[in-house]
């Protein structure tokens, strides 16, 4: 645990370093806090910073930098983040107008991500987890022949025709509809084999037809993630280096890698900073991520990230995605006729 007046030191260090992209030497801390202290008792404040691995020195000469250990220390201190309020309500306005196209939502996020935080933003579409069983409907076209109408979770609808040997009444299919909701109701594609009905050859068939509906949905995925703010971050000075920019391209390009490193969270968890090093993935351990899940958990879940380098305006993104991910889990909630999440707007003021 660092003293309070070592944490100040710290805390000037990474301030200023993410503000100007330089060195921070002693007389800067000196003139950013005004503390009363003389610049060598600073110069060995910083020495004790250095040797607990929470900056570094280009050379013994040089101003210090923080490590990726400084800047979770800093993180870790932040407190009552949030977006102005000004800020929310320009942002609520502008959802307001766009709530009825889902479509616009991703790229909406995306497009005030990258601005808020001057950094890439990373929005991953609303995505059911796994899709449920809501009920059926079995219309008899022809004698041999009925249209499946399979609604799930989350109001999407399939439809399949089905044939089958011998003739079958509208009424015999209401009586088959009505068993397959009430033993399936609920249920993902994985736990319908699951279920020990007695089914005759005509159930059976449908039920086949349902859980083969069903594992489509799953497999087809997410839809491409939206990027945005690719520019605020090559115009960083980290990347007048070429291999950064490689590297960061590399990144956009391979979109189902920028998928797995994000953590595996929960909407309502809140926001999680996984810092350089911190990263599982060797191509961005470089970078830092600011990510929080959005929309209703074992419903339709979504992702929000901001991604830039290790030396990011953390308390910016931090309130950011923690705004936006609450608003649009609002917003899902409506969407899905539920009651809103607990967390009240007033948090936000």
């Amino acid at each position: 645990m660092l003293s309070p007046r070592t944490e100040t030191i710290l805390k000037s260090i990474v301030g200023q370093y993410i503000a100007r992209a330089i060195p921070v030497p002693s007389q800067s801390i000196m003139h950013d806090y005004g503390l009363a202290v003389s610049s060598a008792t600073i110069r060995n404040e910083m020495a004790r910073l250095e040797q607990g691995g929470y900056i570094t020195r280009p050379h013994p000469s040089a101003g210090s930098i923080p490590s990726d250990m400084g800047y979770r220390y800093y993180v870790e201190s932040l407190e009552d983040i949030k977006l102005p309020p000004a800020q929310q309500r320009m942002i609520s306005h502008l959802f307001h107008q766009v709530e009825s196209r889902l479509d616009e939502w991703s790229s909406l996020t995306a497009t005030l991500l990258a601005h808020l935080a001057h950094n890439m933003a990373v929005v991953a579409t609303l995505k059911t987890s796994r899709c449920r069983y809501k009920h059926m409907e079995l219309v008899s076209l022809q004698e041999t022949t009925a249209l499946l109408v399979l609604v799930l979770q989350g109001a999407k609808v399939r439809q399949q025709l089905v044939t089958f040997e011998q003739e079958v009444t509208q009424s015999e299919l209401v009586v088959i509809s009505m068993k397959l909701n009430t033993a399936y109701s609920g249920l993902a594609a994985e736990q319908i084999p699951d279920r020990e009905e007695a089914l005759s050859p005509v159930e059976q068939q449908f039920s086949d037809c349902v859980l083969s509906m069903m594992r489509d949905e799953d497999e087809e995925g997410s839809a491409e993630p939206y990027f945005d703010g690719l520019h605020f971050v090559l115009e960083q000075p980290e990347f007048a280096d070429s291999r950064h920019v490689q590297a960061l391209v590399e990144l956009t390009e391979r979109r189902s890698l920028l998928k797995s490193i994000l953590p595996r969270i929960l909407p309502g968890q809140g926001v999680t900073v996984v810092i350089g090093g911190e990263n599982e993935s060797e191509i961005i351990r470089e970078y830092s991520v600011v990510v929080s899940r959005y929309g209703l958990p074992d419903e339709a879940v979504g992702t929000l990230a901001i991604v830039g380098p290790t030396r990011m305006p953390y308390a910016r993104a931090i309130a950011a995605i923690d705004y936006l991910s609450w608003l649009l889990s609002q917003m899902v909630a409506r969407l899905y006729g539920r009651e809103e999440t607990t967390r009240h707007s007033a948090e936000h003021q």
